[in-house]
């Protein structure tokens, strides 16, 4: 049997869960390395349960962001919680410190009734409020100071893995390039990489969603070539990663194809739905240059046509390297 340290983990998705479930009496503290989607999580669950979310940045903060200052009332001193912590309306929110484990030592002790006990002083946070931290660990080379053990025995710690289908699935539900998304899925290793020892890009699923819309935006334009996506590859993720996915995107054949031969597509070369073809044919758009050549809004006042239908057209352009409002 191992004598070694036992270190559990948990996807984006279960950690997302399990803030939902405990976050209204325990204090959650999600460990993870940077760009893997920490915040994102706890302002989804935080949106499922209708809550507001106030967030504090650990490295931005001072002792008195946290107890207050004090006031005369009366003969006495009463310290004054900041307002982001004790709104007026008394009203549950959910309380999200970004980076606590970056926190400075005696904002970290400033912390401990909040977490504990959900008070600052003598007030209370309004019944129901969570409490959620996130932050990065001492080995991913970000700013993270020693956590007092005293903090450690305050909150629930999560440490958070990357899972690449549950990231594959939200890359199709957001829309990422396919090409991206076709890349990280021959490559699972590339959606996660250590973070290097010196200062340089590394792949993160964050760095991997901003190179795709870095490409979406050049491509909008129609001038995305070789030389440019091995620039803005290397720019974001890891330097073999960028090489490599420069390389297989050459063989892509939805970027292959000459812009001018993409334009003179039929519209139903782009494989959109039947709604969406079909609210695009009663307007009279039988090509993809009559369709680049609309804008949002006159999209929007097609009989039929909504917001859903938009996204999806916008999407099977981008993998095409093509945009709404274009001047062809």
């Amino acid at each position: 049997m191992s004598s070694g340290p036992i270190t559990e983990t948990v996807t984006l998705s279960q950690a997302r869960d399990l803030i939902g479930c405990l976050s209204h009496e325990q204090s959650v503290l999600l460990l993870a390395p940077p760009g893997v989607g920490k915040s994102d999580v706890v302002h989804q669950a935080a949106r499922a349960a209708g809550l507001e979310c106030k967030s504090l940045l650990g490295t931005q903060i001072a002792p008195e962001d946290v107890s207050g200052v004090p006031r005369i009332v009366g003969e006495r001193s009463v310290f004054c919680p900041p307002r982001v912590l004790l709104p007026e309306n008394a009203t549950k929110f959910c309380l999200f410190l970004d980076e606590l484990p970056a926190c400075a030592p005696d904002v970290q002790k400033a912390f401990y009734s909040l977490l504990l006990e959900r008070r600052i002083g003598e007030y209370l946070l309004p019944e129901g409020t969570w409490v959620v931290a996130a932050g990065n660990r001492a080995e991913d080379k970000a700013l993270v100071r020693t956590i007092s053990s005293a903090l450690v025995n305050r909150v629930l710690i999560l440490n958070v893995r990357i899972d690449v289908p549950e990231w594959i699935t939200w890359a199709h539900a957001n829309y990422v390039r396919a090409d991206v998304v076709a890349f990280i899925e021959q490559n699972p290793d590339a959606l996660l990489r250590p973070v290097p020892d010196k200062v340089a890009p590394f792949s993160t699923p964050r760095a991997w969603a901003s190179l795709a819309r870095a490409l979406d935006l050049v491509g909008a334009r129609g001038q995305l070539t070789p030389a440019l996506v091995r620039a803005l590859a290397v720019g974001r993720v890891s330097e073999d990663d960028a090489r490599r996915f420069a390389t297989a995107w050459l063989g892509s054949p939805a970027e292959s194809t000459a812009l001018e031969e993409k334009l003179n597509w039929a519209l139903a070369e782009l494989g959109l739905s039947a709604r969406a073809h079909n609210c695009l044919e009663s307007e009279s758009i039988a090509t993809v240059r009559e369709l680049v050549r609309r804008n949002d809004d006159e999209l929007l006042e097609v009989r039929n046509f909504s917001e859903t239908t938009l996204r999806e057209v916008k999407a099977k352009l981008a993998l095409h390297g093509l945009s709404l409002g274009m001047k062809v």
